[in-house]
């Protein structure tokens, strides 16, 4: 049955990316604003604008570009930059790693804090532990993501001196080997110590950011969970046994309430990604949320196309790793 649902799932892939590259595309292209000028620049003369717009296919239908977009988009071709001059598809894959970093550690950073500050929240249910968890998992996610990374950076980066402004590396030392494209992990590979707590504490602000969002969503869900388990039968049928509180909460309670939890880690997920493209820019990260950025603002089409379909099928993927994990954590969902 879980085959089943997972093969249905997964069919349902390829519909939906091309669902959303026909409606990014054409959103593009109604926006106010000439590409081929901004890309030809100010100084360009009439026919410059125009043999760009013809290299480009910009002078065609909407519909006859959107359709050679998607066959060279079967064909892995995703198209070449007007700004950039390179293939957006080798564009995609130089700045890629540098947004699953800050994710990773994003995701990382929600679990290890929103999972416990939940279960702390719900065993100590209405004192002060609880009221702590609640208040500051309510102004979590209140806080707009752009205005928090400004207030990040003024704090610790600026009046603190704590942690770097913003940026992946110093600029005056040498980067690392590519391995991964992690820079935290090639700089481990390489043994350079240095070089880690560089590349870690360049990366502690930005992905701190898109954490907080999701700590506090994480808390919250947790928190109810785990009261609508601590509630059940078999819970107090263990502890009439005498089973120590640490083996209720550790064997029989975390596992059966982390399957809401699970559902609030591919939302993390998907918040994070999107959020890439403002905390990018706030921090000049160089990953792909600051590429798209810089696409919008330049009216770059093709790479604008592709971020909204690489997100896409990022999303879908997550949500489909989090359908399986069901399986492990419910063996209900397996029959």
């Amino acid at each position: 049955m879980l085959v089943q649902y997972l093969g249905r799932r997964l069919a349902l892939i390829p519909v939906t990316l091309l669902g959303v590259s026909a409606i990014v595309f054409l959103l593009a292209r109604i926006v106010p604003g000439d590409p081929a000028q901004l890309a030809a620049g100010d100084q360009a003369t009439p026919e410059m604008v125009q043999a760009f717009r013809r290299e480009y296919r910009l002078d065609r239908p909407i519909a006859e570009q959107y359709f050679a977009y998607l066959g060279g988009l079967l064909r892995g071709d995703l198209g070449r930059s007007m700004f950039t001059g390179r293939p957006v598809l080798d564009d995609l894959r130089a700045y890629l790693p540098a947004t699953l970093e800050i994710t990773a550690v994003g995701i990382t950073l929600a679990l290890l804090i929103g999972v416990p500050a939940g279960v702390f929240s719900a065993i100590y249910r209405n004192r002060w532990p609880d009221q702590i968890a609640r208040g500051l998992a309510l102004t979590g996610v209140s806080f707009p993501v752009f205005w928090l990374a400004l207030m990040l950076q003024l704090v610790l980066a600026v009046s603190l001196d704590l942690l770097p402004i913003g940026g992946r590396f110093p600029a005056a030392y040498k980067g690392p080997a590519a391995v991964t494209g992690f820079y935290t992990l090639d700089f481990a590979v390489a043994r350079d110590p240095e070089g880690v707590w560089l590349a870690l504490r360049h990366l502690l602000l930005p992905a701190l950011c898109l954490a907080v969002g999701s700590i506090a969503s994480i808390t919250r869900i947790t928190r109810t969970s785990v009261l609508d388990v601590l509630g059940r039968d078999y819970i107090r049928t263990s502890r009439a046994m005498g089973l120590p509180e640490r083996v209720v909460i550790g064997k029989y309670v975390l596992k059966n309430a982390f399957i809401a939890t699970l559902t609030m880690l591919g939302v993390a997920l998907t918040y994070m990604l999107a959020g890439s493209v403002l905390v990018e820019s706030v921090f000049d990260w160089p990953g792909i949320g600051l590429y798209a950025f810089k696409s919008i603002i330049q009216l770059d089409f093709q790479p604008i196309a592709a971020f909204t379909v690489l997100v896409g099928a990022m999303v879908a993927l997550v949500n489909l790793g989090i359908d399986v994990l069901y399986g492990v954590f419910d063996p209900r969902v397996r029959r």
